[in-house]
């Protein structure tokens, strides 16, 4: 029998689904935190053995969560192509992202995942065809800049004299593999749970990570990594990966890629706010026009972002459950 999956944007773009965008800016606040922790613990293990571990540990805590509520219902070979594509680009943006920052700095970082919401609106355009207001279309751009003034606290010198080096490449190809996997789980959701979907992704990346990670494992001094690396791969694997996966996914299934990566505007707002509540001094008062840039950006592709009008009426897909 089918089943409707409704898509909670109205022909008009206006159709605001609240918890939806709660639940958005809850996961916007955990990614905001994965930069710094990532940059203080990459030092102390190879790259592809973190991520292996992170994406491992993500994968045994969410098991018995999906198995008491869905039951253990093993994917077919299409489904395991499925979950095996997604994985293999998020894997590729989190070995991007540890790989990078061992040669640049979050300050680069965070400036090239500010472009990650046009690089999504882009292909989203292409893949989904998903039409945009004039307005959206100004605002990405506008959050863009707004986003890239905060990282640079408003100094036009200090953007100016970036230096773009081979770390900044790899996360430039890594925030390429997001923006594919943002646009490409609403393309590839065939209506199952999403935590069932979340976890088959996460657990076939793992055995791309394994995979990846052979020839290196046997080198790894494990009694000489430091605690705090694997309690900041714990928190990575259960807030920035279980947490947000989630979220992630289901708010795309429900408000479009490009509406759910506009939020990326947000992060270097939230990575200010994060310092102060750690003791960092208060920014420079040429940083808040940028704040506010980004904020006023993102409301307005939240409130005019609009799908195609055949996007914006139920799709009927078959249900795996009956």
């Amino acid at each position: 029998m089918p089943t409707q999956l409704s898509n909670p944007i109205s022909k008009s773009g206006t159709g605001l689904d609240l918890p939806v965008h709660g639940l958005m800016l809850v996961a916007t606040f955990l990614v905001a935190t994965s930069f710094p922790v990532a940059s203080a613990i990459t030092a102390g293990l190879d790259s592809v053995v973190l991520t292996l571990i992170r994406f491992a540990l993500a994968t045994l805590l969410f098991a018995p969560l999906v198995i008491w509520r869905f039951g253990l219902v093993l994917p077919t070979l299409r489904d395991l192509l499925r979950y095996g594509v997604l994985s293999l680009l998020m894997v590729a943006f989190f070995w991007c992202m540890f790989a990078a920052l061992r040669t640049t700095t979050p300050l680069n970082t965070a400036a090239i995942f500010a472009l990650h919401p046009i690089i999504t609106a882009t292909m989203a355009a292409i893949l989904l065809r998903e039409k945009m207001t004039l307005s959206a279309r100004v605002a990405l751009p506008i959050g863009a800049v707004g986003a890239i003034w905060v990282i640079f606290r408003g100094n036009p010198h200090a953007f100016l004299a970036l230096e773009v080096g081979q770390g900044d490449l790899v996360f430039l190809t890594g925030t390429l593999a997001l923006a594919a996997y943002s646009t490409l789980v609403k393309v590839l959701h065939r209506g199952e749970p999403m935590a069932r979907m979340t976890f088959w992704i996460l657990a076939t990346g793992a055995v791309w990570l394994l995979l990846l990670s052979l020839p290196r494992l046997a080198e790894v001094q494990w009694s000489s990594i430091p605690t705090q690396v694997f309690a900041g791969i714990a928190y990575l694997s259960v807030f920035t990966t279980i947490v947000t996966f989630f979220i992630l996914q289901w708010s795309t299934t429900r408000i479009g890629p490009t509406r759910v990566a506009s939020y990326t505007f947000l992060n270097p707002a939230l990575v200010l706010f994060i310092g102060l509540a750690l003791g960092d001094s208060l920014p420079p008062m040429a940083t808040w026009p940028g704040v506010m840039l980004a904020i006023v950006a993102t409301l307005v592709l939240q409130a005019n972002l609009k799908a195609r009008s055949d996007d914006a009426k139920p799709v009927t897909r078959p249900n795996p459950q009956t």
